[in-house]
């Protein structure tokens, strides 16, 4: 091993071992010595909301079934076979007041009204006879009563016959008239705008006067029958005990899968009686056009239904100078917490003038741009010092 192999393998890695040494020493008394620095609680970190004065609509919210308002059993007024029925007279069919549902075998009615007729034409021929024996009658009358100082015998005079004949036209005539009512009562026509909810009747099918075939339900309009509280009552203009009055205006709403569909209807009336079993009043909301007949769209999933459950908001009177919070935000006894400016928490009473789901309306106790403190803690004490942060507006 030559010389310079040897200085490579001993000498240099104890160079480079001193060189670390003195290295280390020299960041060792060249650092600085840190400053103690005495750390400050600043409190537990909640999310505060500022408090502002406006005025609120009372909503009142409730649940109902939909129900028609127009319903009506189709029982024929004469009796016969089924000659021709609608393709719509199904159930599900729509029809507009007026269309046809179908007819009933009308040859017996036309016979019977050619026979009314007939019937008329010679009772109306037996009331000119009886007129011309009557003329004649009264100028013989007239020719021999010189002779006569008593009053004619009406027989005489034909008067009771005329009398007779008279009446045996006016049967006649309505007879006629009975004939004509029952031949049209052979076409069967929608009473209102309407769709078939249940039938029982086919062509060919004899079907007899007074037996109900089918049941329709009105298009035009629906009602919801919503329960509420008697408290709820005094926020909502509800027409009653004769009185005209615009009831307050109400948002049916129903999810349809994915999608929210929406309805404006009006309450209309309430029940005259309390629910004795919930003891709860029941209102009454209408909506019109429940079907979408009238516009655009008549999309399926745009119908509002007989039978569905809806939710409904009723919109009542609107209360002035009222602050507006979260209901997590009130506390045990009617309290909320609130952060005065030194950042420490202020425990308030607070008066109520209404609890809804998801909101509380308050009249007093907080003031306009308090800080309302909408975090929970686990043991708060008036006066604990907080760090409060905005709630983020979404």
């Amino acid at each position: 091993m030559s010389k310079k192999d040897l200085l490579m393998k001993i000498i240099l890695p104890i160079i480079i071992i001193l060189a670390g040494v003195i290295l280390s020493f020299v960041l060792i008394k060249s650092r600085s010595i840190p400053q103690r620095v005495a750390r400050t609680y600043s409190g537990p970190l909640v999310e505060v909301m500022v408090a502002e004065q406006s005025r609120s609509q009372i909503v009142v919210p409730g649940t109902g079934t939909v129900q028609p308002t127009q319903s009506a059993d189709i029982t024929p007024q004469v009796s016969g076979q089924v000659r021709q029925m609608s393709p719509r007279m199904v159930e599900g069919g729509f029809f507009n007041e007026g269309e046809l549902l179908f007819t009933i075998e009308k040859v017996d009615y036309e016979l019977a009204l050619e026979r009314a007729k007939a019937s008329l034409a010679q009772a109306e021929l037996e009331l000119l006879r009886n007129r011309s024996l009557a003329e004649i009658a009264r100028l013989d009358w007239e020719r021999i009563r010189q002779n006569e100082s008593r009053p004619a015998n009406p027989l005489t005079l034909y008067e009771p016959q005329l009398k007779a004949a008279e009446a045996q036209v006016a049967s006649a005539r309505s007879a006629v008239k009975q004939a004509e009512l029952d031949l049209s009562r052979t076409v069967i026509r929608a009473p209102f705008n309407c769709f078939v909810r249940s039938e029982q009747i086919d062509v060919g099918q004899y079907v007899r006067a007074g037996t109900r075939v089918a049941t329709v339900a009105g298009t035009d309009r629906v009602e919801i029958v919503v329960p509420l509280p008697l408290e709820e009552l005094a926020w909502l203009k509800v027409p009653r005990n004769g009185r005209d009055i615009e009831g307050s205006p109400a948002t049916v709403r129903m999810s349809i899968g994915e999608t929210r569909h929406e309805w404006q209807g009006q309450i209309v009336r309430a029940f005259g009686e309390i629910d004795p079993r919930t003891r709860m009043a029941k209102v009454v909301v209408a909506v019109n056009d429940p079907f979408g007949r009238s516009g655009r769209d008549k999309s399926a999933a745009h119908e509002l239904a007989p039978g569905m459950f809806a939710e409904v908001l009723l919109y009542g009177t609107e209360v002035a100078d009222v602050i507006v919070i979260p209901r997590g935000a009130l506390r045990d006894d009617d309290t909320v917490w609130t952060v005065d400016e030194n950042k420490k928490l202020q425990i308030r009473k607070v008066e109520i003038v209404r609890r809804e789901r998801q909101e509380v309306l308050v009249t007093a106790g907080i003031d306009p741009g308090d800080q309302v403190v909408l975090t929970g803690l686990a043991a708060a004490a008036d006066g604990m010092l907080l760090r409060p942060q905005l709630q983020e507006t979404e």
